[in-house]
């Protein structure tokens, strides 16, 4: 039986514990082994400043007939870990991962994914759980290390280590990793680097229109943060000892490739350079006759075995000819030149009824966007272990069901992909957003993907610009996005602008890179290679530029500025701003005054806690008439105003009480009632008359002085 004492865990396998410690930008990093997870094919406890991860890798059988690395990795939320419950009033413990989770596991993924020999088929499973969390900064960096860590205990091939650190700017414009969420909220830069052995695995990026030198900068210094990282990985591997696992990789017999490859002679090259409808009707006729020759050549039943075998050859072949069309020819499989954007196609304001859309067609890639807009009151809750009370004002959401890529798919809530893909044209449109002052509204944006052809979450980006634009959205600058490929051949590289499917599954990196005219403001590069030199990355991000500035140009020219009026079906909108101390008078007792300023002017209005009233309504004079409600119940007395048609609530011997604002009664005395002498204030004045008075005073216990008489005189002056 396990036991505990002095703090120190007893392993029941009798394993040694093993630690191991660096210095890491700024704080100590701990790696330790053989502490928790003992069932585990590896797992390993990471600490750094006070987050503390466990990151545990399964190793699995090979599935036969899988024809993907079976590879997932998911990042664990543990509310515990901030010392949080969930806000949900009926769901405390965690369920299904929020969209920032699969957000980071896909963070960690795509620098780990590259890494492992093409052909492995066993599965694997990576689990990142956050245990403790230091409030001072973003614990996904620590939990891309951790996985790192845990795969490469495991003795599969893993060509690790990669590791990872989230770049900032300061106020004194120096680069800096791991910074507080406040820090990286002034920052001009929030920028991801994954990498390995001085190269480049993995990028991503929200910027407020950063250059591209400033991007590269922050690379620069991403590449040699991250060192003390992997070389602490690397001294536990080697101080543990880790036992190579035997594997089979499950790789194109090449009797299958040399007999297709033979078959293809002549058929692929110039032949296939067209246009993409054009090549990939030429190509699946090509896929079709060589299917129906083998058959024929072999027998239709022993061939239905063989099938799979001669169509991943011929695809083989196919990715081969793409590469030596653009390396030896310099020119791409539809025959446009590297730099060369395919047809671009724009409109807007083609749904009457919605509040903002646009279509946008490039090639044969199209997204349709349209924009909502709603009172602030409509914004997302964000309830994550790393966010308090964060609210999303917008929201962007993508969809690409199966018809779009011409397949026959069930319909289902959005998958990793989806999320990311919406993510990425999300924050491509933050950084250009009015402020909530500028613009009171919540914003939902959703890009419905009409057809896939590589390219979908830039034209998400562009789609959703002219929509936000087209629904008056006063957008700081417009904003266009492009997808840029890399093909490595030797010590030369050729950069491809705006890539297309083919070239993205037979390239070496893909990009993916929007801004403004101005710079950048979100950037996403994944390597398939084993990493790449930022050097040729500054290449890439170059031609990207000149890529976004035509593309931009042609969608100025559909629409070239945010429209000034909103759609006549979309809310308005207006805001006042009131003393936080009256809050509760707007309010009222168990919301009775709020409930019934609403029901009665049809409107709907947010308080803050800041004293900023929204008030919306389709119509206007709706907007008008709870402002002024409002403006009456806060509105604090003012000696010389004139308040008119106020009732009289009470009549006394030596004046009347007039309420002029809710809650605020005055004394006319006698003699302050008219310019004739009055005996008694009844003779004047009953309960319930409207008059006109002027505040003369406000004594010093607070009592209001009015004047019915001084009132008559200054309007009878204005005459």
């Amino acid at each position: 039986m396990s036991q505990t004492s002095n703090n120190t865990t007893i392993n029941p396998y009798g394993k040694d514990f093993v630690k191991v410690e660096t210095e890491f930008c700024g704080r100590p990093l701990t790696l330790e082994l053989n502490r928790v997870g003992f069932r585990t094919t590896a797992s390993v406890l990471v600490t750094y400043g006070e987050t503390v991860v466990l990151g545990t890798a399964m190793l699995g059988k090979p599935i036969p007939g899988m024809d993907y690395f079976p590879l997932s990795i998911d990042y664990e939320e543990k509310f515990y870990a901030a010392g949080k419950i969930s806000g949900s009033r009926f769901i405390k413990r965690e369920g299904r991962p929020s969209d920032e989770a699969v957000l980071i596991g896909r963070l960690i993924d795509r620098p780990i994914r590259p890494l492992w020999p093409k052909g492995y088929r066993n599965e694997v499973q990576g689990v990142a759980s956050v245990l403790s969390m230091d409030p001072s900064f973003r614990p996904d960096m620590v939990a891309m290390i951790a996985m790192s860590t845990a795969f490469m205990l495991t003795g599969a091939p893993f060509d690790g280590p990669v590791a990872g650190v989230r770049v900032g700017i300061d106020k004194d414009g120096k680069y800096q990793a791991f910074m507080s969420a406040a820090e990286l909220a002034e920052s001009k830069l929030d920028l991801v680097v994954a990498g390995t052995n001085g190269k480049v695995m993995m990028v991503e990026a929200g910027a407020h229109e950063a250059t591209e030198d400033e991007v590269i900068a922050a690379m620069e210094f991403a590449v040699k943060a991250i060192e003390p990282a992997l070389k602490l990985q690397q001294e536990l591997a080697k101080k543990v000892g880790v036992i190579a696992q035997g594997y089979e990789l499950d790789l194109p017999d090449e009797a299958f490739q040399k007999e297709v490859d033979a078959w293809v002679e002549g058929k692929l090259g110039a032949d296939l350079r067209l246009p993409y409808p054009e090549r990939n009707e030429l190509v699946n006729n090509l896929k079709q006759q060589m299917h129906d020759e083998f058959a024929a050549k072999i027998g239709e039943e022993e061939y239905k075995a063989l099938r799979g075998e001669y169509d991943e050859a011929l695809q083989l072949a196919i990715h081969k000819d793409v590469r030596n069309g653009i390396v030896k020819d310099g020119t791409r499989p539809d025959g446009r030149k590297l730099d060369e954007i395919r047809p671009l196609s724009t409109e807007t304001g083609l749904l009457p009824r919605v509040h903002g859309s646009s279509l946008f067609t490039r090639g044969m890639t199209q997204a349709m966007n349209i924009v909502t807009l709603a009172p602030l009151s409509y914004a997302q809750m964000v309830d994550t272990m790393e966010v308090t009370d964060g609210e999303r004002r917008y929201m962007h959401h993508y969809n690409a069901p199966g018809y779009t890529v011409g397949e026959v798919r069930r319909l289902g809530s959005p998958g990793r992909r989806e999320i990311g893909h919406g993510y990425l044209a999300e924050r491509a449109l933050t950084a250009v957003l009015p402020t909530e002052a500028e613009f009171p509204y919540a914003i939902r944006s959703v890009t419905e993907i009409m057809s896939q052809n590589g390219s979908t979450s830039m034209a998400a980006t562009c789609s959703s610009c002219l929509a936000l634009m087209d629904a008056g959205v006063p957008l700081k600058a417009p904003v266009s996005g492009i997808a840029m490929g890399l093909m490595v051949d030797g010590d030369k590289f050729y950069v491809l602008s705006d890539i297309a499917d083919a070239e993205d599954f037979a390239g070496d990196m893909d990009f993916k890179v929007t801004g403004t005219a101005k710079g950048i403001t979100a950037l996403q590069m994944d390597m398939k290679v084993h990493g790449l030199p930022v050097a040729t990355l500054k290449s890439a991000l170059e031609q990207g530029k000149q890529g976004r500035a035509f593309i931009l140009d042609h969608m100025l020219k559909t629409l070239a500025e945010p429209r000034t009026e909103l759609s006549p079906y979309a809310p308005r909108v207006e805001s006042i701003t009131i003393n936080p101390d009256k809050i509760r008078e707007v309010i009222g007792k168990g919301g009775e005054t709020i409930q019934k300023i609403t029901a009665e002017t049809g409107t709907e209005i947010d308080i803050k806690d800041d004293g900023t009233i929204m008030i919306s309504s389709p119509d206007k004079t709706h907007i008008d008439a709870a402002i002024q409600w409002i403006k009456s119940i806060t509105e604090d007395p003012e000696v010389g105003a004139i308040y008119y048609d106020k009732p009289v609530v009470s009549v006394l011997d030596f004046g009347a009480f007039v309420q002029i604002l809710p809650g605020k009664d005055g004394l006319v005395h006698v003699s302050e009632i008219s310019e004739e002498r009055v005996e008694k204030p009844s003779d004047k004045l009953k309960e319930g008359d409207k008059v006109t008075v002027k505040l003369v005073a406000i004594d010093d216990r607070g009592r209001l002085q009015l004047s019915m008489k001084a009132a008559a005189r200054e309007l009878e002056g204005k005459k």
